[in-house]
């Protein structure tokens, strides 16, 4: 049994090999990989495993994004640290999923479900992704309205259609306003594309997430790749990476991905 782990992080990878090894001794690891874009390319270019453990937060995005780049057609455990409105989602679509710290026992319990519902994938029990993806939108289409801000002992409550862009500096979250101040957010950005609504708001990269209405100007870039100028000005360059760019476009005419 060929198994692929696509994790960011070196130690839960190498405790998710021990555990799997444990329970299953012929379950061969065909490889770790640890960013979108690696997954990507190591999918289109190797012979697909027969399963696939898939950390929901990557180095470069959201994991989700593998699957708009490249079609899998085997079955995929999910691992998150969180334990919110995307488990509730991959219970509906009898999608399993383990939750950090990964436990021997829950693992196994996972196996035994892959080897009864998913092992003949041909039979069309793979991974239906887009069916996921629906359901972890908010039903009512509603998205929230506003941030809270702390800075002492203040709190304030900003609109968030006020926000030009969100940006990462230092491992900090800012939020960047059209009229130009900056705010620290208790969001990371996996967070924030959660909350923000999609057809407003788009992650360009790992640093960026930004409003369409912030764009000024935008030129092409080596790879396919797009330079975005923001107003306000962001003091880091502002470039779409590769694996965001088709994404990106049809975001840009109002075609969600």
């Amino acid at each position: 049994m060929k198994v692929l782990i696509i994790e960011d992080e070196n130690s839960a990878a190498k405790r998710l090999e021990k555990l799997i090894k444990e329970i299953e001794p012929t379950f061969e690891i065909v490889e770790t990989l640890d960013s979108v874009e690696g997954a990507v390319e190591w999918l289109e270019n190797n012979e697909d495993p027969e399963l696939i453990f898939m950390d929901i937060h990557l180095s470069d995005g959201s994991s989700f994004e593998i699957f708009k780049e490249t079609h899998i057609k085997v079955p995929v455990i999910f691992t998150t640290a969180y334990d919110e409105y995307a488990i509730q989602a991959f219970k509906v679509n009898s999608v399993d999923y383990l939750l950090k710290p990964i436990k021997k026992q829950e693992l196994r319990e996972s196996l035994d479900k892959f080897f009864s519902v998913y092992r003949d994938h041909s039979s069309g029990n793979a991974v239906d992704i887009q069916q996921l993806l629906a359901s972890l939108k908010n039903p009512s289409e509603e998205f929230q309205k506003r941030i809270l801000i702390k800075y002492g002992q203040h709190i304030k409550a900003i609109e968030i259609s006020e926000t030009a862009y969100f940006y990462v500096d230092s491992r900090i979250t800012f939020m960047k306003t059209h009229g130009g101040k900056n705010y620290p957010v208790d969001y990371n950005l996996d967070q924030l594309e959660g909350i923000l609504d999609p057809k407003q708001f788009f992650r360009i990269n790992r640093k960026f997430i930004i409003n369409i209405d912030a764009i000024s100007q935008m030129y092409a870039y080596s790879k396919s790749r797009v330079k975005v100028e923001l107003i306000p000005d962001a003091d880091d360059e502002t470039i779409v990476s590769s694996e965001r760019s088709s994404s990106f476009k049809k975001w840009l005419t109002g075609i969600a991905d």
